[in-house]
């Protein structure tokens, strides 16, 4: 696949992504640009939940989803020091529709959100026509333009994974850091250090698009009256 860039200066040549990203460059016309912050920046524009999540695990699962529309769901985390993960859900009730930990340090997503702009593109090289995109196994990843390897998607989730989820499962949307589960903990006790450092995240809803059968977008939503970066996730299935 030609390299995805979100400069005006490369040409784009895939027809499918050049038309989800129409949506996006539209919509970053009318957005004022912030000082540079990384993550941090990001993190100003949801709920801070480091105290939070461990209310949502004391109170249970509950009854009703927090979504009353049909927004997506996704969730960004990683610990500081390891790599980032991307889970999104159509329900935060319910497990990940698609689950996969991309090729790229969290510190490395962090210095790209520098950038106010944020698209990452997952691509399917697969030939067939059996399965729903986000079915599709192999993935080649790209940020802003630069392939930074291959992922493959999970079919299980791990410990980490689960913990996140179910930690967040009645969180629609926020950023903090999660306290450790009691694995790690028990870990970092007897090892006396933690070598990835602290399980960050980021949940967001998200606009989807879906461009065809070949091709998806993921938009992030800011908060009602609130301009921020642009974060975008498209999935494209190469023919």
């Amino acid at each position: 696949m030609p390299s995805v860039h979100s400069s005006p200066c490369y040409p784009m040549e895939n027809p499918a992504l050049a038309s989800l990203l129409r949506h996006t460059t539209g919509a970053a016309e009318k957005r004022s640009k912030f000082s540079t912050g990384g993550l941090l920046k990001m993190f100003k524009l949801f709920p801070m939940l480091t105290s939070g999540c461990k209310m949502v695990a004391l109170l249970g699962r509950p009854r009703k989803a927090m979504l009353k529309d049909s927004a997506t769901t996704g969730t960004i985390f990683g610990y500081r020091k390891g790599r980032v993960s991307l889970a999104i859900q159509e329900d935060t009730r319910q497990m990940p529709l698609f689950l996969i930990e991309l090729p790229m340090l969290t510190s490395a997503l962090n210095k790209e959100m520098a950038s106010d702009i944020v698209r990452i593109a997952l691509e399917s090289e697969s030939k067939t026509n059996k399965k729903k995109l986000l079915e599709e196994f192999v993935w080649a990843v790209y940020c802003n333009g630069r392939k930074v390897g291959y992922s493959i998607r999970r079919k299980q989730l791990s410990d980490d994974d689960l913990h996140v989820m179910q930690h967040l499962r009645g969180v629609s949307m926020g950023a903090g850091v999660l306290p450790s589960s009691s694995s790690d903990k028990d870990y970092n006790n007897n090892n006396n250090n933690n070598l990835d450092g602290e399980m960050t995240y980021m949940r967001a809803r998200f606009e989807r698009v879906v461009g065809s059968k070949d091709s998806e977008a993921l938009y992030m939503i800011n908060p009602d009256g609130v301009q921020g970066p642009e974060f975008s996730i498209f999935f494209v299935r190469a023919r």
